[in-house]
């Protein structure tokens, strides 16, 4: 229904529905969603990682760690407003994609932040290297792109917001 163009982008591995469980979820262009509450660190994921974030949040939470799980499933117009509360409230963010960290929600997120709220924002996705191929679910585990390196990026955000606030 949008009209003007637009960039969708499709995975071949199939991937669980997570939103058909959040009350009153509406897919809408330019905002995201709350997907979990959490007090410690924000997890901001788009794509297919937004289930390894749900699963990294759980991971987290049997540390005693309490971690907001964010579905930004629009990187442009990115939801400003959801980010800025979660920069606000947990004081660092781990941004998770299963693209480069270069130019996608990464950046983006580091660039709201930065010149709105600066907090901690920590990069998970394919660094800055050449793409592999293969199984999907291979390729992802290649690349750290599992729940475990979610969670492993959120203990460093964490570090990294408590070495600032010494």
């Amino acid at each position: 229904e949008y009209d003007g163009p637009a960039y969708l982008r499709l995975g071949r591995m199939a991937v669980e529905t997570v939103t058909d469980s959040v009350p009153g979820y509406d897919f809408a262009i330019g905002k995201g969603a709350l997907l979990r509450p959490g007090t410690d660190v924000t997890i901001a994921a788009t794509g297919l990682m937004v289930q390894r974030a749900l699963a990294a949040a759980e991971l987290l939470g049997q540390e005693g760690i309490s971690a907001r799980v964010l579905d930004i499933h629009t990187i442009k117009p990115l939801d400003a407003g959801l980010i800025l509360d979660a920069a606000r409230e947990t004081g660092c963010i781990v941004t998770s994609e299963e693209h480069s960290v270069i130019g996608g929600l990464g950046e983006a997120v580091c660039a709201l932040v930065s010149r709105a709220l600066p907090v901690p924002v920590i990069r998970h996705g394919v660094e800055d290297a050449f793409g592999r191929s293969g199984k999907a679910e291979e390729v992802l585990e290649a690349y750290g792109l599992t729940a475990a390196g979610i969670a492993g990026k959120a203990r460093e955000a964490i570090s990294v917001k408590e070495s600032l606030n010494r």
